[in-house]
């Protein structure tokens, strides 16, 4: 009998103070300190309005007032950092050739239409810019804009090359990277701790069990940004008649186990964003501001924008003055 009294009331007080510590994280964690709070996010500059990944797409975006661009970065033969999403160029350029085995002369324009990833059956034709742009491109356009960048290949010189830019331009403050790779993810950390970095996949799904055994309120994270799928956006991306039976269920259950109030509630209170993507029409955007998420990455800047200000979502730039001044030569 005193042994399951002593159980009861340890089980009892353990879940009582999660929940306590769920609810106020700052009593046991010192709130992350955000440089800069991101509600609308360009993703790849906003592939359904522009060419992705393209100087046109991002000044589109940075014009319309986005707070963040979403972009991809490799490394070419002689070690140029350029904005492209795929290793190889085919998708995109038609080449079936590797940007690692070209250099950055011999890079090839973009098509004069792509098709947008998360958007279903939906094409976009560029204007007269299909040059493949180099990383400080953007840094030298937009030196005031968020840059979150995706590093796509585990390449110790692309993450250093990439470390390297983001110091000299003065944006440790303004940039946010890493990959869905859990390895890409420690090297980028090891290389510049200043940059804050964002939960790779294994660490979202061990997030994701640490929430829902209570022990996340007593885990100190690294990480400052959360960047996860909606999984329901795959049956608009398919269509619910393509996906099987197993697949639908697969999806509904990743659906609820991930987008959870709670949890980004709580990671928010602790001054870790939570930005959801890729989301092109307004019940995503809706749905996603309802669950307290800081962000959403769209394609359709344009669509998203006009939610904002239609709904009156609160709108927080930077909330952090800069002191340094110089400008890269």
């Amino acid at each position: 009998m005193c042994a399951a009294v002593y159980v009861l009331s340890t089980v009892t007080g353990y879940m009582l103070t999660s929940a306590l510590l769920l609810k106020c994280p700052t009593l046991l964690h010192r709130r992350k300190r955000e440089t800069f709070r991101s509600r609308h996010i360009s993703h790849r500059g906003g592939a359904g309005e522009n060419l992705e990944n393209t100087m046109a797409a991002f000044k589109h975006a940075v014009d319309l007032g986005t707070d963040m661009l979403e972009l991809d970065c490799h490394l070419t033969k002689d070690e140029e950092v350029v904005v492209s999403h795929d290793a190889n160029l085919r998708r995109s350029t038609g080449l079936n050739s590797y940007i690692c085995d070209k250099t950055y002369a011999e890079l090839p324009s973009y098509l004069c239409k792509l098709g947008v990833t998360f958007q279903r059956e939906c094409f976009c034709e560029g204007g007269d810019d299909k040059r493949i742009p180099l990383l400080r491109d953007i840094f030298d356009a937009f030196p005031n804009t968020p840059v979150n960048i995706d590093i796509k290949v585990n390449n110790d010189t692309l993450i250093k090359k990439v470390s390297e830019l983001v110091v000299k331009y003065d944006r440790e403050h303004l940039t946010v990277w890493g990959n869905a790779s859990n390895q890409i993810v420690k090297k980028c950390y090891k290389e510049n701790p200043r940059i804050p970095v964002l939960f790779s996949l294994p660490r979202v799904l061990q997030l994701l069990g640490l929430f829902y055994t209570g022990l996340l309120p007593f885990v100190p994270l690294k990480e400052q940004f959360l960047e996860i799928p909606m999984p329901s956006i795959i049956t608009k991306l398919k269509g619910p008649d393509s996906l099987t039976r197993g697949q639908r269920l697969l999806t509904w259950l990743a659906d609820t186990l991930l987008m959870r109030k709670a949890l980004f509630q709580h990671l928010t209170a602790r001054g870790i964003q939570v930005y959801i993507w890729v989301l092109n029409d307004e019940e995503d955007f809706q749905r996603a501001f309802d669950l307290g998420a800081t962000g959403v990455m769209t394609d359709f800047p344009t669509r998203l924008k006009t939610f904002i200000d239609t709904n009156g979502i609160t709108h927080t730039h930077h909330t952090h003055t800069h002191t340094h001044t110089h400008t890269p030569q």
